[in-house]
């Protein structure tokens, strides 16, 4: 191997360490608010966290069990949307279904206070594969992305709140792909948020998986944290998520450079077609396959998700999207 390969190999995993150290001594951007207490109907899962409005875990788990079906078939798909619209449309909201060559997404819009500041896209995948009833992939995304419609859809903020349902997540990112098709979109994002598996939690050591080409000092050893994996040009999106509140699941956030070429397992979802437009963008997970044992399986049901993890996380997201749909410096 010539001399030139061997130096650009060691400038880029320089550049790799140094993105990942950026965890290790964040930066404090985002504001800290204040601190209540979940709604939820067993005292057992109430948890301090942020003024932000407060997460329903009946909500979220009701929307786990109309979701509790395989949704990979063309039926199965159209089964899912007309829940989620109807759901939103109950919210006040007015969804749109935007069809590509492969299937089919579903868009809604609440207009900012301040068209200049720009607007805020929160994202999931409603399809799975077809053995599975994607309890955590990805019908907890989606109960997530409901329960901000619910939450924060006639809060006024300066920036205006998207949520996107994506199609055929599990075909290649299809839905997502052929929404940054489209320019226009993209024009006025400044930042999206996308959930993939925010319900399984571990607790047994060891029980927690790591990819090899991203070492982290992980906040447990157990898999009973929530990880954000963010690109590193856009680190703003990334603070959201840090200190948030109190007593919550804890967050490992990951700010990845190069807009994840030498950490391929940080680009397995819905926001990588926005790092490659440009477009600063989140990974809310539970780690999938390294962490869930039901991952892409029929055993995915709703009785595997962790009730007290999932309402945390469901929380977390609330909270950072909260922060960031007022915060105009970025």
């Amino acid at each position: 191997m010539k001399k030139w390969i061997w130096l650009a190999l060691v400038v880029l995993m320089a550049v790799v360490v140094m993105g990942i150290g950026v965890f290790f001594h964040p930066r404090e951007e985002m504001p800290v608010i204040a601190t209540t207490r979940v709604e939820t109907s067993q005292k057992s899962e109430s948890k301090q966290v942020t003024n932000s409005p407060q997460v329903s875990a009946d909500r979220l788990f009701a929307h786990l069990q109309k979701l509790n079906f395989k949704r990979f078939t063309n039926v199965e798909r159209s089964r899912s949307r007309t829940y989620i619209t109807s759901e939103l449309k109950k919210l006040g909201w007015k969804p749109t279904l935007e069809k590509f060559s492969e299937g089919v997404n579903i868009f809604a819009e609440r207009q900012g206070t301040d068209k200049a500041a720009g607007a805020i896209l929160v994202a999931a995948h409603y399809d799975t594969v077809a053995i599975s009833p994607g309890a955590d992939d990805n019908a907890s995304g989606v109960a997530v992305v409901l329960e901000v419609a619910r939450l924060l859809g006639s809060r006024p903020t300066p920036r205006t709140l998207q949520l996107a349902l994506f199609d055929k997540e599990e075909e290649g990112l299809l839905g997502s792909k052929a929404f940054v098709a489209n320019n226009t979109r993209l024009a006025n994002l400044r930042g999206v948020i996308v959930m993939d598996m925010v319900g399984y939690a571990c607790y047994t050591v060891g029980c927690q998986q790591y990819p090899p080409t991203l070492p982290v000092t992980p906040p447990s050893d157990k898999g009973d944290f929530l990880v954000a994996i963010g690109d590193a040009e856009h680190l703003p999106l990334l603070n959201a998520f840090q200190k948030i509140s109190e007593n919550l699941p804890a967050v490992l956030t990951l700010p990845i450079p190069l807009k994840g070429l030498l950490t391929p397992d940080t680009l397995r979802s819905d926001h990588a077609p926005f790092w490659y437009q440009g477009i600063g963008a989140v990974l809310v997970t539970d780690t999938a396959n390294l962490r869930n044992p039901h991952y892409h399986k029929a055993r995915d049901t709703p009785k595997t998700i962790e009730r007290s993890f999932f309402t945390g996380s469901a929380q977390i997201v609330v909270n950072a999207i909260t922060v960031l749909l007022s915060d105009r410096t970025f």
